[in-house]
Parts: structure tokens; C-alpha cells; sequence
């Protein structure tokens, strides 16, 4: 079965998992075995099938299609043995291709599933070079590393990606990695079996070199032997002592020859010693070798040996935070005891007043009766009193009804007389009017002439009309006016000055709109600039979230009206072709806009940015793509991050947790990672 998920629908995961169903049935990933050398070019092939589960029958399957239905955990795919056994389509083809090979000649099954690989393959070459391709007789060929698969009426081919041939036989490689494991496991064994057994052969040695003749030599190898040792408990200064130790060879080089030429009686055991010395350096360079072996393991070990160091102090830490809990939960549980004694109290008390309460509700009750028996009484006392009441007030109404109306006819009668006096105030007026006009203008006295005779002979009419075309030349010339001069100047001055601060306001205005051309251009290139540096921005850290084969762009909705144009934002992800941002999933429309935000940001970073659970809706893969770009931007700015996400917390140099020990009071338990990964 799978060991590792990662990559494969959701519900073959849930099959995987669940054991209500008969989850030793494989994929088709774990039933074939290809040789590393065509594993990718097959891949292309059975992409659309690797996730497909292999069933013996029908109703295995419908067991899982009504586990899938029943938990609304989308669908999956399966192969029918039995069904793919009775059928006589798998027959392989004698067809041979001038160039190619048959993909079942590469591939490692079993017996039971044997049927199940022709089936798919049994129709499909691989060809070395392109030439297969001229005459593929409708046959599948593909390229060996995956370059281009060609079907009857079809090519596909491009870029191979670094994750493509990574599926087929997952469960044998890991049992491969395994063996491997093993395998090294026993060199290792034996290289600590071999470096021990050098190890007793340099004592061994070192005894039988006990001789007095050969004191001075017996000193320097016993000084060998101990460097062997030091090499073997420092292993992580092996280097520097392994120059440290050929230095010595050479010094006890030299003084083996000084030793032979001034000790002539031991020139032969001398050569012999130096002969054994010569095995001995042999001996320590294969130790030499062995030890960077086990150096390297011993690495490997200290890296594992840190991260466990690193894990016991996160849980000393959540030790520590439980015994904090421990502690205010004991303290609250005192409280609890101690309030709940104090409503024990309260509740004697109050039940001493309930009844109290209740004697006094009997005494209110009984003159509560005494007063509902005079209530009547005096209800219809009231009632005696309303109707008298009304019947007076009806005759009232009536009374003020008709002095309403007398008093409307008096102020009518007096409106008229008002207006009578008023007429005859103006013909008194006019009459005085005319009498005062006809003294001034023809010097006549109206009283005067009332009771003479009329002497001329020209009709009244005439002469009505004459005096009507006078007074119309009268009007015409209008009264005259002594003051126009000075009037006429007042109103030049006046005319002037509006003129100059008319001019003055054009000459303003026509500045002003110059200013403003300049600023909007200004302002224009300004954003232009901004703009450009900000869609680079975008698009970079853009593919840095997601990858180089996305595409995002910033794009201007009315390039000709820059100071009034909206900007439309697109991403599309590799795979995707969304007509908006709306139709992008959760997670990536948080990192578009992620994006979009450093993209501004880099523009003039801040020194400090806070960020409030940006990585709530991303996954654990964008999640480390987020936290390696806010690792890169660290060294600029300091970043503060709100999150729930574990993997974000272990990239961070500081953590701040917040406990609330008391209620209403908040506290801070900090933890830095730095001195924890420095020590």
C-alpha cells in the first residue's frame, strides 16, 4: 500500500484511511514497477490512471462508491480483475517498431495484475530518438525520458517536470531505500568492527616493541597510538589531526634514522620496526578513512540529536504552561468554593425574606378587597358626575357656537366700514393732490374756478386728449435729476475697478490651470513610474508564491484618463484560465493578494509590518513558500505575524504567546528560538 498520500485525490486518501472498507486493495502506482530509466515516460502514459484502486470485483467497488456517497467525499476510479481477465482485448500485438521498444518489456508485475498491464501498455513502444514516430502504425510511442508521447491522431511533449516520475512503484522503491539502509547499516558494523580490530592491532604491536634497545622509538609509536585515539573521541577536528599525525610520521621518520646511524647494534631491528611502521601508516589511513565515514554518521546524529533537543524544549515549555494552568484553575476552583458558601448564605437569607415577602402579600391582598369594594362605589359616583359634566358642556358648546357667529358678522360690518374710510382718505387725497398740482404747475385755484362758466370752444374730448399726449412727453422725459454727474463718476470709478479685478481674476485662473497641467503631469508620471515598479513587483513575488510558469499582471482600465483609471488585477495560475479573481480558490486569491501587497511594499519598506493571519486560508505547501519570502524580507524589516499555523511558528525567531492566568488579565510568555539554536 502507499505509504505517503501526497499528490492524490481526496478521496483516495479517505479509502486509504478508513477502515470501513477493503483498503488492502491497491493503486495502480503500487502495482506496476518500472525501471528508473522509463519510469517518467510511462508516467505520461498512465497519468490519468495511477490513482485508479484495483478491486478483485463489481461489488468491491460499489463498497467504496457507497462509502465515498455516504460521507460526500467526491469520487474515485477502479479497475474490475475479474472484468479485465474475461476480456480477449488484452492480447499483445506482435507489432514491432523499427526503434522501440514494448513498454511491458520494462515493466515488473504480478502475476494476478498481469492482465491489468497489458491492458494498458500492451498497445504502447519506447522509442530512443524520433524516428519511431514516421511509422507508429497507430500505436503509442513515447520518448524514454518523456519528451513527447504520440497516439494515433495525437502528440503531447514538452519540458519534463522535476516532480514527474515519481509515482510508479513508490511502495518497491521504498522497499529498495530500505534494503539500501540495511545494507549500509552492515558496512557501517563492519567499518566499527575493522577500526577496532586495527585499533587492538596497533596495541598488540606497541607490545611486542617493548624492548629497551628501542626505547626512544617505543615512546614516539606510543605517541601515535595515543593520536589514534584522540582521533577517535574528537572526530570533528579529524582533519587538522590527520596533518597533525603525518607531521609525526615524518619527525619519527627522522629520528628512526638518526637512531640507525648512531645505534649501530640495532641497524636490523631498526629496519624492521620501520617496516612496521610503514604498515602501521597504512593501517591508519584506511582507520582515517573509516573514521570521516563515521564522522559523517556521527553529523547526522548531532543534527537529529539537536532537533530532539529542540522539540524537549518546546515541551518544557508546554509543561511549564500547563502547571501555570494548573495553578490558576486550582485558584479559581477556591473561588468557586468560596462564592458558592457565600450564596449559601445569601440563600437563607433570602428565603427568610420570601416568607416575610409572603406575610405581607396576605396583609395587601385583604386591603387590596376593602378598596375593590369601595372602587365601585365610587365609580358610580363618577359616572353620576361625567353625565352632568357632559349635558353642561353640550350647552356650552352651543352658547359659544352661536357667539362665534355674532362675533363673525361684527368683523365683517367693521371690515366694511374700514374699507369705506380707506376710499374716501384717498379721494381726499387725490383731491387735495390735484388741488396743490393745479396751484403749481398752472397757477390756478381749483375752489376759484369751480363755479365759472366755460368760455373756450375746443371740445372737452380734445382737449382730454391733448393733455393725455402731454402727460405721456412728460413721462417719456422722466424727473430730473441734479446729482447725475457726481452719480456718473461714482459709477466710472466703480466700472473701472470691477474691470482691473476682472482682469486681475483671468490672469489668475489662467495661472492656475497652468499649475494644475503641471501637476497632473507630475502627478501623471509619477504614477506611471510607481505603477510600472509596482507590476514588476507583482509579477516577481507573484511567481515566487506560486511558481514561474503562473502568470499576473497589473493592467490600466483607461490608460488615456490616468488621474480617473481603475486597475484590474490578474492571475492566472498555471493550469487555470479565470476570467476574475473571484473564480480563484481561497488560498490563491490570498496569495495573489499577499502578492500584491509585498509588491507595494517593496516600493519603500517599512521598518516595521504586521501582518494578521495571512496564512489562515493557505495550505502547509504556500505556507513555507510564505515563510521563505517573509524570511528574505526579514532582512529589511521586522516583521510581527498573527497566526494559528503551526509551520509558521517553527520559522520564526520569536514567539510570543498570550495566557490570560487571572481573568481580565493578559499575559506575554515569550520564547526565543535563537538562543535555543545557538546552544
Amino acid at each position: 500500500m502507499i505509504d505517503s498520500m501526497e499528490g492524490y485525490p481526496d478521496s483516495v486518501k479517505f479509502l486509504h484511511n478508513n477502515t470501513g472498507w477493503n483498503h488492502q486493495s491497491p493503486i495502480l502506482s503500487d502495482v506496476l514497477y518500472v525501471n528508473e530509466e522509463y519510469r517518467t515516460a510511462l508516467e505520461n502514459v498512465l497519468e490519468p490512471y495511477l490513482s485508479y484502486y484495483v478491486v478483485n470485483n463489481l461489488q468491491e467497488g460499489l463498497q467504496a462508491v457507497h462509502l465515498l456517497d455516504e460521507n460526500k467525499k467526491g469520487k474515485a476510479n477502479f479497475f474490475l480483475l475479474d472484468k479485465i481477465a474475461q476480456s480477449e482485448s488484452n492480447i499483445i500485438s506482435s507489432h514491432q517498431l523499427k526503434g522501440a521498444i514494448p513498454a511491458l518489456s520494462v515493466v515488473d508485475v504480478e502475476e494476478k495484475y498481469r492482465k491489468l498491464a497489458e491492458h494498458l501498455l500492451g498497445k504502447v513502444f519506447i522509442a530512443d530518438n524520433e524516428d519511431a514516430l514516421q511509422n507508429s502504425n497507430g500505436f503509442v510511442v513515447i520518448e524514454k525520458n518523456g519528451k513527447y508521447v504520440k497516439g494515433k491522431y495525437s502528440l503531447t511533449g514538452g519540458s519534463v517536470g522535476l516532480i514527474e516520475g515519481k509515482k510508479i512503484g513508490r511502495a518497491k522503491n521504498l522497499e529498495k531505500l530500505q534494503e539500501a539502509i540495511n545494507e549500509q547499516s552492515q558496512v557501517v558494523d563492519a567499518l566499527r568492527a575493522t577500526i577496532q580490530a586495527r585499533h587492538n592491532e596497533v596495541i598488540a604491536f606497541n607490545e611486542d616493541l617493548r624492548e629497551n634497545t628501542i626505547r626512544e622509538t617505543e615512546r614516539e609509536i606510543q605517541q601515535l597510538t595515543n593520536e589514534v585515539f584522540a582521533l577517535h573521541n574528537k572526530l570533528e577536528n579529524l582533519h587538522s589531526m590527520q596533518t597533525t599525525s603525518l607531521h609525526r610520521l615524518e619527525e619519527l621518520n627522522m629520528q628512526m634514522e638518526q637512531t640507525h646511524n648512531s645505534v649501530e647494534g640495532v641497524r636490523n631491528q631498526l629496519t624492521e620496526f620501520n617496516e612496521l611502521l610503514q604498515i602501521n601508516a597504512s593501517k591508519l589511513s584506511e582507520a582515517e578513512e573509516a573514521y570521516k565515514v563515521t564522522e559523517n554518521h556521527y553529523n547526522e546524529a548531532t543534527s537529529q540529536y539537536n532537533e530532539f533537543n529542540l522539540n524537549v524544549t518546546k515541551q518544557q515549555s508546554k509543561i511549564n504552561g500547563l502547571k501555570q494552568e494548573l495553578d490558576f484553575k486550582t485558584k479559581q476552583l477556591s473561588d468557586l468554593r468560596q462564592q458558592i458558601t457565600s450564596n449559601s448564605s445569601h440563600l437563607e437569607d433570602t428565603t427568610v425574606n420570601i416568607s416575610q415577602s409572603a406575610q405581607s402579600l396576605k396583609n395587601i391582598e385583604e386591603e387590596l378587597v376593602k378598596l375593590m369594594q369601595t372602587k365601585e362605589e365610587e365609580e358610580r359616583k363618577l359616572n353620576e358626575a361625567d353625565q352632568a359634566y357632559y349635558n353642561l358642556r353640550n350647552q356650552l358648546s352651543e352658547k359659544e357656537s352661536l357667539i362665534r357667529h355674532k362675533v363673525k358678522d361684527k368683523e365683517q360690518v367693521e371690515h366694511m366700514l374700514a374699507a369705506i374710510k380707506d376710499r374716501l382718505n384717498e379721494l381726499k387725497l387725490q383731491l387735495a393732490g390735484m388741488k396743490e398740482r393745479m396751484n403749481v404747475e398752472f397757477r390756478i385755484d381749483l375752489e376759484a374756478i369751480l363755479g365759472e362758466a366755460r368760455s373756450g370752444i375746443i371740445p372737452v374730448e380734445e382737449l382730454q386728449e391733448k393733455a393725455d399726449r402731454m402727460k405721456k412727453r412728460l413721462e417719456n422725459l422722466g424727473e430730473v435729476n441734479p446729482t447725475a454727474i457726481e452719480a456718473f463718476t461714482e459709477m466710472k470709478k466703480r466700472y473701472d475697478f470691477i474691470v482691473e479685478q476682472k482682469t486681475d481674476l483671468i490672469n489668475a485662473k489662467d495661472s492656475l490651470l497652468k499649475t494644475i497641467e503641471e501637476v497632473e503631469a507630475t502627478a501623471n508620471q509619477r504614477f506611471l513610474e510607481t505603477f510600472h515598479l509596482v507590476r514588476e513587483n507583482f509579477q516577481k513575488v507573484f511567481q515566487t508564491l506560486f511558481t514561474e510558469d503562473d502568470q499576473c499582471d497589473l493592467v490600466l482600465e483607461t490608460p488615456d484618463n490616468i488621474a480617473e483609471t481603475g486597475i484590474d488585477v490578474i492571475a492566472k495560475p498555471k493550469g487555470k484560465r479565470p476570467s476574475s479573481l473571484t473564480q480563484l480558490s481561497g488560498g490563491e486569491r490570498t496569495l495573489t493578494a499577499t502578492a500584491l501587497l509585498f509588491a507595494i511594499y517593496l516600493i519603500k519598506p517599512a521598518p516595521f509590518c504586521i501582518l494578521d493571519e495571512v496564512d489562515a486560508p493557505l495550505d502547509d505547501a504556500n505556507v513555507g513558500k510564505f515563510t521563505n519570502m517573509i524570511r528574505q524580507f526579514s532582512e529589511n524589516s521586522q516583521f510581527i505575524i498573527v497566526t494559528h499555523n503551526k509551520m509558521t511558528m517553527s520559522t520564526v525567531d520569536v514567539i510570543y504567546g498570550v495566557t490570560m492566568q487571572e481573568p481580565g488579565v493578559s499575559k506575554l510568555v515569550p520564547v526565543d528560538f535563537r538562543n535555543l539554536q545557538a546552544n
